[in-house]
C-alpha cells in the first residue's frame, strides 16, 4: 500500500465517516492472562469518547511507509490452506461475532507477543463503500466497490501516578488516584490490503510503532510469511 491508499482509509477514523460500529478486545496482564473482554458500542459511548477511540485506532496506519508500515504478503498455498489465513478471514466474513473465531485470535497473539507489562488487543470491523472517479477526475457519487475489512491494534496499559487535583465545582483539592491508561499502539495490521483502491486478499498491512522492535514473534504467530 502507498501513502494516498493509507490516507484515504485513516480519513474513515471520524465518528461522522466511520462504519465501525463496534469495538471488540481482552486486556491482558503481564502473566499474560485475560483479566476481561471487551465489546462495546460506539453508538453507546459520547461523540468526544468514540473519537478518542477512532484516533487510538488511526495511530495503527500512522508512520512512514516501508519503516513503521511493512506490507504482508500471503502465497496462494497460504490463502487456501494456512490456518492462519483462515482464521483471519473468519474474523472478517463474521464481522468480529465468531466467538471462537476471536478467542483462537486472543489466545494466539497472547501465547506468541513478547511484550512487558498489560496491554489491550483491540480490533475493529469497517466497511467502505469506495468511491470511484469520473473521467474527468471529478469525484462520483456512485461506489467503485465495498472494501472490507479489520483493524487490529495492540495498545500498552499503563498506570498513572495518583496526583492532586482541583475541584472548581466544589472548590477544593482532592486526590486523584491511580488508573489504568491506554498508550498508543504498539503494533497492529490491517487486513486485507487496500491496493490499487481495492482489496488485495493477499496482502495486509503491518504496523510497528518501534522500528527497532516489530515483533516479529508476533508477525510470525498471525501471518506466517517469514520475516519482514
Amino acid at each position: 500500500m502507498n501513502d494516498k491508499e493509507i490516507s484515504e482509509i485513516r480519513r474513515r477514523y471520524k465518528v461522522e465517516k466511520s462504519g465501525i460500529s463496534r469495538i471488540r478486545g481482552c486486556y491482558v496482564n503481564e502473566k499474560k492472562e485475560i483479566i476481561s473482554e471487551l465489546d462495546q458500542s460506539l453508538g453507546l459511548m459520547t461523540e468526544t469518547e468514540a473519537d478518542e477511540i477512532l484516533s487510538l485506532l488511526k495511530k495503527t496506519l500512522s508512520g512512514k511507509v516501508g519503516t513503521n508500515l511493512l506490507d504482508i504478503a500471503f502465497s496462494t498455498n497460504q490463502v487456501m490452506e494456512s490456518e492462519e489465513y483462515q482464521l483471519l478471514m473468519k474474523l472478517r466474513s463474521s464481522c468480529l461475532n465468531d466467538a471462537d473465531a476471536l478467542h483462537a485470535f486472543w489466545h494466539k497473539v497472547i501465547d506468541a507477543l513478547e511484550m512487558e507489562g498489560n496491554y489491550m488487543i483491540l480490533l475493529a470491523y469497517d466497511s467502505y463503500d469506495v468511491f470511484s472517479y469520473h473521467k474527468d477526475g471529478a469525484k462520483s457519487e456512485d461506489s467503485g466497490e465495498i472494501f472490507s475489512y479489520i483493524l487490529c491494534t495492540v495498545c500498552p496499559v499503563n498506570m498513572a501516578k495518583p496526583s492532586l487535583s482541583y475541584y472548581v465545582r466544589d472548590n477544593c483539592f482532592r486526590n486523584v488516584v491511580s488508573d489504568s491508561v491506554v498508550a498508543p499502539p504498539a503494533l497492529g495490521f490491517m487486513f486485507p490490503a487496500f491496493d490499487d483502491r481495492a482489496t488485495n486478499l493477499y496482502g495486509a498491512l503491518y504496523y510497528t510503532r518501534s522500528i527497532l522492535d516489530s515483533h516479529e514473534e508476533f508477525v510470525d504467530a498471525v501471518f506466517r510469511t517469514g520475516k519482514l
